[in-house]
């Protein structure tokens, strides 16, 4: 069946690039999430190999340091016959003063057919799709957007849960260093969930209540009833003051106890994007129940989305169509929500740090 908000004949993804959520339609969303069930199942066969991309160049361009993202689409391009190659910061021409401009035309001089790209600053990657021949998929730029984190976020709720909409998720944490916060509040908002953020003013947003979440400074009170508990890292790199005053104080006001998980509900899904911070965010016995917790879950439906993602951007570059019927429909189609929020002003933060979705201001218990 095809989702309701589809006309007929209309392209499940028509975009070059993934750049962010903000730009998506909820189908289109719910398009990359279904094309990486297939993977998920092919991940847990003997036979994990596909080699559709083959004769393909991927490059990693990392401008930041990461070890579990680099992975994961180091492992999602090998496993579809990718040539893969990473490019490290440490070992970048970046740190010899060669500008971002620069080293999207060396990129593109390369002949690459995607490039995934991480960096500090929000607004780079776009930078440099604007001037390479390929297609580029972001994996996280300043404080902006982590798509294929929110999608893998998005792909785990559903299969845990059997569905998104009419769900209460509550994002805890740093909320304001968050490019995954911002990407899942587009994801989630999107498919029909109930968002709230829960955190200490200090790491709020200004005018978070603008992006269309319920917003709670009260650990207890924000979780509360929640289906899903999403723990944020604190982002310590990014910090540049005293946002909290120690780690011990906000493990004790804001991190994940077995008696504050007692205020959601009973079948509660607990989630971190990691890495986590044992003892300040969670406690390890929460992240370790394999009923309660989905971090192992996490790792691998982001193999499995990096798949398809990659997959589904290179396809016009392999003369491969999307002709086939459309995936059914699991959400709603998400109508009546903006794609398209103000800006959130606070010192500091780049172009871009913000997403959007329907306004709905809640007051602050």
């Amino acid at each position: 069946m095809q989702h309701s908000a589809i006309t007929a004949g209309a392209h499940p993804f028509p975009h070059s690039h993934l750049l962010g959520l903000s730009s998506l339609k909820p189908w289109e969303m719910v398009f990359l999430m279904d094309e990486a069930e297939q993977w998920v199942t092919r991940n847990r066969s003997a036979e994990k190999h596909d080699h559709r991309l083959s004769g393909l160049t991927q490059i990693n361009a990392f401008f930041e340091n990461s070890t579990r993202t680099l992975l994961s689409f180091e492992i999602a391009g090998k496993r579809l016959g990718a040539d893969v190659v990473n490019l490290g910061v440490a070992g970048s021409s970046v740190k010899k003063g060669e500008t971002l401009l620069d080293t999207a035309l060396t990129l593109n001089a390369m002949h690459p057919d995607v490039i995934v790209i991480r960096h500090g600053s929000s607004g780079a990657v776009q930078l440099i799709a604007e001037k390479v021949d390929c297609p580029v998929l972001n994996a996280g730029d300043g404080r902006h957007e982590h798509p294929t984190q929110a999608l893998l976020d998005a792909l785990t709720i559903r299969r845990r849960k059997g569905r998104i909409a009419g769900l209460t998720v509550a994002i805890c944490g740093d909320i304001l260093h968050s490019r995954v916060a911002r990407s899942n509040f587009q994801i989630l908002a999107s498919l029909g969930a109930s968002v709230r953020v829960v955190a200490p003013p200090t790491l709020l947003p200004a005018n978070v209540e603008q992006l269309g979440v319920e917003v709670f400074t009260d650990m207890d009170a924000g979780l509360r009833g929640a289906d899903v508990v999403m723990m944020l890292r604190l982002q310590t790199e990014r910090m540049d003051g005293a946002y909290v005053p120690s780690t011990r104080e906000y493990f004790r006001f804001f991190g994940l106890t077995e008696a504050r998980l007692r205020n959601a509900a009973p079948d509660v899904l607990v989630m971190h994007p990691g890495p986590m911070n044992r003892g300040v965010e969670i406690e390890s016995s929460i992240a370790d129940d394999i009923v309660r917790s989905a971090v192992t879950e996490q790792v691998e439906m982001g193999v499995a989305v990096r798949m398809a993602c990659l997959d589904v951007l290179t396809r016009k570059r392999r003369g491969v169509d999307f002709s086939s019927p459309l995936p059914a429909s699991r959400e709603g189609s998400g109508e009546g929500r903006s794609s398209l929020l103000p800006s959130l002003s606070r010192e500091g933060q780049g172009v871009g740090d913000s997403v959007v979705a329907n306004p709905n201001p809640a007051a602050r218990p």
